[in-house]
């Protein structure tokens, strides 16, 4: 392929953008590097200068939505494959080399997923995304041990893209999909992009062998108030552009809402996750409707199966370092 950019936005942590930073040094496979200062109070730009001469840098003079500084990040590049990752990402020697390889020879592939593992590397964090029919967004295998990655690779699991915390891209399939929703401030907007990517005819596939370790909710904290209250406003979001209400899945999807909104304010004991949604249904109003993809939705996972990947992924412990 002819070249790599890997785009990361930077807002807080700086120990983990060096961490992030040193493991893509050690890479197998050449790249540029793009990293966009989401209005950091670190002094992240003059650290990047002064310990990283060969990253790019892209600042914002204030935080940003994430979606608006990784598309600047993408777009102060150039070349034909698009890694966006996070700052609290530390990927293995060959990740780059084994995440691009799926792309030569298949022109219609637009993204590519890695195996990204928790912290310890005994659990999996992700496999990609997947989709239930109210377009629900889960990480796939999320929480399984990491031997369940080679056990699933033969199996026909569905899979809508990749998950955000690192993920390839076609250039041309994330130009032609218009990059990240700016409008979503944070959270969710992998899925949307896979969502869009998969509508427009765009392939996805997952590399196994591509390994990185997420540490995961570094910016805003595990369970945070400010947490709850994105995902919400991002979930509602997506219902109100892609019509799930207006389509036959809408009572499933408002049952899961209530029940998912009911249990948020009974452990956390305020009202962010629906204050959130109700910021999100009215930040929709009157943008273009989206339209659902046939491919990449999981069918099979029923209505208690969604609520039973939500509570996994919401109320398990917060992880070190979030």
């Amino acid at each position: 392929m002819s070249g790599v950019d890997v785009a990361i936005v930077a807002y807080r942590g700086w120990d983990l953008t060096r961490s992030c930073l040193e493991h893509l040094r050690r890479q197998t496979l050449p790249h540029s590097v793009v990293v966009c200062d989401n209005g950091c109070d670190q002094d992240t730009s003059r650290r990047l200068a002064q310990e990283y001469p060969e990253v790019r840098v892209v600042r914002m003079a204030r935080n940003m939505p994430y979606a608006v500084a990784c598309n600047a990040a993408v777009a102060a590049g150039g070349a034909e494959l698009v890694v966006m990752m996070n700052n609290d990402v530390d990927a293995r020697p060959d990740f780059l080399e084994h995440l691009c390889a799926p792309f030569a020879g298949r022109p219609r592939l637009g993204s590519v997923a890695a195996l990204l593992l928790r912290p310890g590397e005994r659990e999996i964090d992700s496999a990609g995304l997947v989709a239930d029919r109210t377009l629900a967004g889960f990480p796939r295998l999320h929480g399984l041990p990491v031997s369940a990655a080679r056990g699933a690779a033969g199996e026909k699991l569905a899979l809508t893209g990749p998950a955000g915390a690192a993920a390839a891209f076609r250039r041309v399939a994330w130009l032609q999909a218009g990059g990240l929703d700016e409008a979503i401030f944070a959270y969710l907007e992998d899925l949307d992009l896979a969502l869009r990517l998969r509508t427009a005819g765009w392939e996805t596939s997952l590399a196994l062998d591509a390994v990185a370790v997420h540490v995961g909710s570094a910016t805003l904290g595990h369970r945070s108030a400010e947490q709850r209250r994105k995902i919400g406003h991002a979930r509602a979001y997506l219902l109100r552009r892609y019509g799930v209400l207006r389509s036959r899945t809408a009572p499933r999807a408002l049952a899961t809402e209530a029940i998912v909104v009911a249990g948020d304010a009974l452990f956390a004991r305020d009202l962010r996750a629906l204050a959130g949604r109700l910021e999100g249904w009215r930040t929709a109003a009157g943008r273009p409707a989206l339209e659902s993809p046939s491919a990449g939705i999981d069918r099979h996972i029923g209505f208690l199966g969604s609520l039973r990947m939500r509570r996994g992924i919401y109320l398990v412990p917060a992880r070190a370092n979030s």
